[in-house]
């Protein structure tokens, strides 16, 4: 098996990216930790497209409000470097929040627009986090290509366009969601809930099946299609953050249904804040 080496310096990170970048297409998957099978996905098609991959895990204290769950995120390293050593992943960056945002620290990047809708309408300090620390480990880890879970389909969009507007080298590529055999999207989220908080979480993979039946019955009114979701979803006791249908192209609103129509939904099941989305024309 591939030894895993684990870095926890801007400087050695940069140094190795340095050395092997020349030679070596190299993967990136950023995480949060606590990896569950849909970060295992994204480093397994990262494996497949990459001489050699990186994996990052930070929880980054920036993208999380003043509320959240900062303290309580799951975390477990030991588990994560295991799994990682199973799929022989490269590199594991590892750095602490004083590498990261050390003492004097001023900078942030910000996306326009596209970051005040859906997540950003209710968590308004998350994008200008999640865009800051990306571009942060993109210049760090210098990688061809960068792999991305569409579960967060506005932050794929957002870091898309961050890419594109500040002239990244770096590729994303956005992968499938990778949901349980029921039907709940992965998230490192779900060790939050409940035995019964587990079942009404299904709300949203069910509202999600419900809204694309609808169309394929004929309905083409948005409105229509949101009233009935909330319906299934405050059933299951579901507090509803947002409940959209939007252009996936823009994340603009629209007033009919085509294929690029996309349902985005973000719900609090107890406590706990899930997400989830699908293109409604499947």
């Amino acid at each position: 098996m591939k030894k895993l080496k684990i870095i926890r310096t801007i400087k050695e990170m940069v140094a190795w990216s340095n050395q092997n970048k020349s030679q070596n297409k190299i993967g990136f998957v950023p995480t949060m930790g606590y990896l569950h099978e849909g970060h295992l996905s994204l480093v397994r098609t990262a494996k497949e497209n990459s001489d050699l991959v990186v994996v990052s895990i930070f929880v980054n204290p920036t993208q999380f409000g003043a509320n959240e769950d900062l303290s309580t995120y799951p975390r477990d390293f030991e588990r994560d470097i295991s799994l990682l050593e199973n799929l022989e992943v490269d590199v594991v960056f590892f750095p602490n929040n004083q590498e990261m945002y050390p003492t004097g620290y001023k900078t942030w990047v910000v996306t326009d627009e596209i970051t005040s809708i859906l997540c950003g309408k209710s968590r308004p300090t998350h994008f200008k986090g999640v865009t800051t620390i990306v571009s942060k480990l993109i210049n760090i880890v210098n990688p061809e290509s960068m792999f991305m879970g569409t579960k967060d389909f506005q932050q794929l969009t957002v870091l898309k366009q961050m890419v594109q507007d500040l002239n990244f080298r770096t590729k994303i590529i956005g992968c499938p969601i990778v949901r349980e055999n029921d039907g709940l999207a992965m998230s490192s989220r779900n060790k939050y809930l409940n035995e019964i908080e587990r079942k009404n979480a299904l709300c949203l993979s069910e509202s999600i099946k419900s809204a694309q039946k609808m169309i394929k019955n004929g309905e083409k009114s948005p409105n229509k299609i949101i009233e009935s979701v909330k319906k299934i979803i405050t059933k299951k006791s579901g507090k509803i953050d947002y409940v959209e249908i939007l252009d996936e192209r823009t994340l603009k609103f629209t007033d009919s249904i085509d294929e690029h129509s996309r349902l985005f939904l973000a719900v609090y099941i107890g406590k706990t804040r899930l997400i989830d989305n699908a293109n409604l024309n499947v």
